[in-house]
C-alpha cells in the first residue's frame, strides 16, 4: 500500500507543485492549505508522514507540530520553511519536527528527507539472510534492547530514553538516534558523510547546514555548567563523543 503524507501549505501553487510531485513518486497525498486543517485532518486520519509549512495564517506550522507532539503523536515531520537562519531551524526542532527543507527547494531532497524519515519508523526484520541479524543504522537490532553508554551518558535504545548522570534529556527521535550513534562509537571521530548515511541515509553534501544545527541543539540538551562537553567538533572531519 502507498505510504500517506499529509501535506499542509498555504502557497497554492507550492502546494500543488508538491502535492504533484509527491503523487507522481507514489505517495497517498492530502493536501491542506493550513494548519487547522492540517490538524483536523492528522486527528481524522493519521497519516505516515507530515509535511509542514512553517508559516501559515492562524496556527502555522509549529504550533501544528507542538499540539501532535504535547497529544503523543510521534508521527515524522518534515518541516518546510523560508527561514535560513539556525535559531529559525532549532524553533522548529525544538518544536518536535524531525527534519526540516529550506525554500527554494529541490523537490530530490524532500524525497530524500521523506525516504529517511520513513526507513526510521518502518518496522525492521528480526534476521537477515541465512540468519545474520539485520543491521539498522549500523547496530545489530538483536542488541536493541540493551542499554549502551559511554562519559556520563546512559541510554535505553527499547525505551528510547536517555539520562546525562541522574538528568533525563528530552530528545526527538532524530537527537536520539544521533546521540546514540555517537555514544556508541565513543572516542571515535565519524566524518560528516558517515553520520549522513546512518542517521538520513542520503548525504545532502559539504553546504548542508542539517548535521550542524542538531549537533548544535543536543549540545544544548546535554551540557551542563561546570560539566566537560560531551561532543567535540573535529574540524574538517566530524564529531566525536567523549568526555575529555
Amino acid at each position: 500500500m502507498p505510504q500517506t503524507v499529509l501535506l499542509a501549505e498555504d502557497d497554492r501553487a507550492i502546494r500543488h507543485a508538491l502535492e504533484r510531485a509527491l503523487t507522481l513518486e507514489g505517495y497517498e497525498v492530502t493536501a491542506v492549505a493550513d494548519g487547522v486543517e492540517a490538524l483536523a485532518q492528522a486527528h481524522r486520519t493519521p497519516p505516515d508522514v507530515l509535511v509542514l509549512d512553517v508559516m501559515m495564517p492562524g496556527i502555522d506550522g509549529l504550533q501544528v507540530c507542538r499540539v501532535l507532539r504535547a497529544e503523543g503523536d510521534s508521527t515524522p515531520i518534515l518541516m518546510l520553511t523560508a527561514l535560513v537562519e539556525t535559531a529559525d531551524r532549532i524553533a522548529g526542532l525544538d518544536a518536535g519536527a524531525d527534519d526540516y527543507v529550506v525554500k527554494p527547494f529541490d523537490v530530490e531532497e524532500v524525497f530524500a528527507r521523506l525516504r529517511a524519515l520513513l526507513r526510521r519508523t518502518s518496522p525492521v526484520p528480526a534476521g537477515g539472510a541465512g540468519g545474520t541479524p539485520a543491521v539498522d543504522g549500523g547496530r545489530d537490532v538483536q542488541a536493541a534492547d540493551r542499554q549502551v553508554g559511554a562519559a556520563d551518558i546512559r541510554m535505553d535504545v527499547q525505551a528510547r530514553r536517555a539520562w546525562r548522570g541522574g538528568r533525563e534529556l528530552e530528545l526527538t527521535r532524530t537527537e536520539f538516534e544521533l546521540l546514540e550513534l555517537l555514544v556508541r562509537n565513543a572516542g571515535i571521530v565519524l566524518d560528516h558523510s558517515t553520520i549522513y548515511d546512518r542517521i538520513w541515509g542520503y548525504d545532502f553534501g559539504p553546504g548542508s547546514k542539517n548535521l550542524a544545527v542538531y549537533v548544535g541543539y543536543l549540545r544544548r540538551k546535554l551540557d551542563e555548567p561546570g560539566a566537560p562537553q560531551l561532543i567535540h567538533t573535529v574540524r574538517g572531519v566530524g564529531y566525536v563523543l567523549r568526555e575529555d
